[in-house]
């Protein structure tokens, strides 16, 4: 039955939580165009053509019109405003830091399952400043997670290729179903299965070709980003199980989140 209220997508719970999370820590938000040119989506980001990361981010492309020299696409990934941001930044003449985060729709041609969409939100962070390190970063998304999910949330990192940082690391964090425990009243945590952990987010020290590609000097600024997929989060801080569930409309979802 309809209680007259509204009620918020959990997407836009988790988005606005962490935006609020991160906001307390200095970042601002940073929004960006879904349909933009390979120039800002993949080039600038260190995955120039024929790179074989780019298979991995199998694109929807727009017809190339004729005096067009950049072909558009729907983006892979909301990096592409990181590069906008650190761009504009430094035509504007600003002064770091830089504290940024990214949230928004993005699309890849995926076979969709029940972990798997073509159109899915994702939300980046990106700090540029001198003397940034992994410690930060790690610093950084303990605080975001332990925030969100609730209670002490530990991170581990483990080495992870992505072409746009250097180092790059997969990023796990305390399951917060079973605390890191693994277990669970029934035995083994259903959650993390067991493990104690789930893997959230990928993540790395920013590249320095990709700050010169902005005009900021790697020989004196670093950096660190992070990406997840907001639906990622939702499904382990709601137990929901089924990524499907948030693309059909159904309001028996999202009627049992409070407005």
């Amino acid at each position: 039955m309809n209680d007259g209220k509204g009620h918020y997508h959990p997407n836009t719970l988790i988005t606005r939580d962490i935006v609020r999370i991160l906001g307390e820590r200095g970042f601002s938000v940073a929004l960006g165009p879904e349909l933009d040119n390979e120039h800002y989506n993949f080039n600038m980001l260190n995955v120039p053509a024929n790179h074989p990361a780019r298979d991995m981010q199998d694109t929807f492309w727009l017809k190339r019109e004729k005096n067009e020299t950049e072909r558009r696409l729907l983006r892979t990934q909301t990096s592409n405003m990181q590069i906008r941001y650190m761009e504009q930044f430094v035509q504007e003449g600003r002064e770091m830091p830089i504290r940024i985060v990214s949230p928004g729709r993005v699309f890849r041609n995926e076979a969709t399952d029940a972990r798997h969409e073509a159109v899915f939100n994702q939300i980046e962070g990106l700090a540029v400043d001198t003397n940034i390190t992994l410690g930060h970063l790690k610093g950084t998304l303990e605080y975001m997670l332990g925030e969100l999910f609730g209670g002490t949330s530990h991170v581990r990192m483990r080495p992870g290729y992505f072409p746009f940082v250097e180092p790059g690391v997969e990023v796990d964090a305390t399951c917060p179903a079973c605390s890191g425990s693994g277990q669970a009243a029934t035995g083994n945590c259903s959650v993390c299965h067991g493990t104690g952990w789930l893997e959230l987010m990928g993540a790395g020290m920013v590249h320095p070709s990709v700050l010169k590609n902005t005009g900021i000097d790697p020989n004196i600024y670093q950096g660190f980003a992070f990406g997840t997929g907001i639906e990622r989060l939702a499904m382990v801080k709601y137990g929901i199980d089924d990524l499907r569930l948030f693309n059909q409309g159904d309001l028996r979802l999202v009627n049992q989140f409070e407005a």
